[in-house]
């Protein structure tokens, strides 16, 4: 079985629908996710319309979406899910894709999706970003993240405030900061800080509202922006 990233979600059992047009990717998902603890695949699609059907038929706390389906691609079911969440309760949304071009991962956060991952991604990786999307969290693979941010190393910085400590972070903040700007998972920063878990995430949590950021990847976002960490790192 593979370890969770962080604490239990609130559910005993988190359940997911899976939505690729690819039967091969589906099954091998499917397997992937079954044969994890904690986790429950529901229902699987083969195109966007069938998947947001069993979203809202089954209920699940999380959906895996193919960017590139039939009838429906996988940004339109993040969209549409992601505007049925802020009026009643509908699933957090992770798009798997192998296209990787830097203005699908924008798209698909600016949507909602609380997680970007290549198919190519370890299955470790993949239950991290299920479980993560179950608790609210945004997970974007790694590599993703690195490039993706790395596009903001010619923005113009933002106004460093007079103290020198951008945002009035404190040493461990930025600490912090640098390492989910380069897509340290939580347990990742654990390890290198020797900090515990929910120390970590009472961190993140106060850096969030100190720099104006719904979640970690617009945290790592301000970090390349503000020059908190080197971009030729």
């Amino acid at each position: 079985m593979f370890q969770a990233e962080g604490a239990a979600v609130a559910r005993d059992v988190v359940d997911v629908v899976i939505a690729d047009d690819e039967e091969l990717v589906r099954t091998g998902f499917e397997m992937i996710l079954d044969a994890t603890a904690g986790i429950r695949v529901v229902g699987v699609a083969k195109d966007g319309v069938e998947c947001v059907e069993l979203a809202r038929r089954l209920a699940p706390d999380v959906v895996l979406v193919d960017i590139r389906m039939p009838r429906l691609d996988g940004l339109e079911v993040t969209r549409i899910l992601a505007d049925e969440r802020a009026g009643a309760a509908a699933p957090n949304v992770v798009v798997i894709t192998t296209f990787d071009q830097d203005d699908y991962v924008r798209d698909a956060l600016r949507f909602g999706a609380c997680g970007f991952l290549l198919k190519d991604a370890s299955p470790m990786l993949l239950v991290e970003a299920v479980r993560a999307a179950a608790r609210g969290d945004a997970l974007v693979s790694p590599a993703v993240t690195v490039r993706l941010l790395r596009g903001l190393e010619g923005a113009e910085p933002g106004p460093a405030p007079s103290d020198g400590a951008p945002a009035g972070l404190s040493e461990r903040e930025r600490d912090i900061v640098r390492l989910v700007a380069v897509g340290r998972t939580n347990q990742e920063i654990c390890t290198e800080l020797y900090l515990s878990l929910s120390t970590v995430k009472t961190y993140l949590a106060r850096i969030q509202a100190k720099v104006a950021a719904r979640n970690r990847v617009e945290i790592a976002a301000w970090a390349w922006q503000h020059g908190v960490i080197d971009p030729k790192r």
